[in-house]
């Protein structure tokens, strides 16, 4: 329980202070602590409401209509396919998915390269970039690692970024409540604890904003990536090495 609300904490100071980051730090710490179903619901409320205040906050900066519908629609068909999975796959398969994820995440973020994805090459990809992010919504909660890489690549404002990406979290949580709730994967003691997480998460964020003015962003992505990859190495060690 400690470390759950720890966890939830940093993870709102993390996002007060550089604006994501929470489902890639709470997700694989609750998974250890629990199993991947729990964490994916614990963070259901955080999802939908802060990334639907997002979108309206930001809603004159973002991409066109028809791009953000493509992306929406495809993510959602992914998320259904990744729940799915999620009550279908062992719990060890879906760990390692969950330190795999990690593992991918961190060596895009380490990458020197400075890719660069046109608007019209970005079209004929957002149908199934939105699918592979939602079947990892779905199945690890976790679709950063493939949506907020792919929408960096185009290089938008900054305004137009946090918009676009929050438009595309909330409408795949949208989707996955009711597929999980389906499913019975939705219990009320996890709402309630889906709902504290929500006020942990929120409250933790003004910190964050104020650590935000007075450290170095860097400094924060730098321990967030350390922590990430100690959790990817563990994960991987208990589910193949002392098995």
């Amino acid at each position: 329980m400690i470390l759950s609300i720890l966890t939830l904490a940093f993870a709102g100071i993390v996002k007060g202070a550089i604006g994501s980051g929470v489902p890639l730090i709470v997700i694989p710490i609750l998974t250890m602590a629990y199993d991947i179903q729990t964490a994916i619901v614990v963070l259901l409320l955080p999802n939908l409401l802060n990334n639907a205040w997002q979108t309206w906050h930001y809603r004159r900066h973002l991409l066109p209509t028809r791009f953000l519908v493509y992306f929406a629609l495809s993510g959602g068909i992914g998320v259904a396919l990744g729940t799915w999975a999620l009550v279908r796959i062992d719990e060890a398969t879906l760990s390692i998915a969950v330190a795999l994820t990690i593992l991918c995440y961190l060596t895009l973020r380490l990458s020197k390269r400075k890719a660069y994805l046109k608007h019209s090459l970005a079209e004929r990809l957002v149908f199934p970039v939105g699918l592979c992010g939602g079947v990892l919504q779905g199945a690890v909660g976790m679709s950063g690692p493939i949506s907020v890489a792919f929408l960096n690549f185009m290089r938008l404002e900054r305004r137009a970024f946090i918009g676009s990406i929050s438009t595309f979290f909330t409408a795949i949580t949208v989707v996955q409540l009711p597929a999980l709730m389906s499913l019975g994967i939705v219990t009320w003691p996890l709402a309630v604890s889906s709902a504290g997480a929500l006020l942990i998460i929120s409250a933790a964020m003004p910190l964050g904003g104020r650590l935000g003015q007075r450290l170095s962003l860097e400094w924060f992505d730098k321990v967030v990536m350390l922590m990430l990859f100690a959790v990817a190495i563990k994960i991987i060690a208990e589910e193949l090495l002392l098995t």
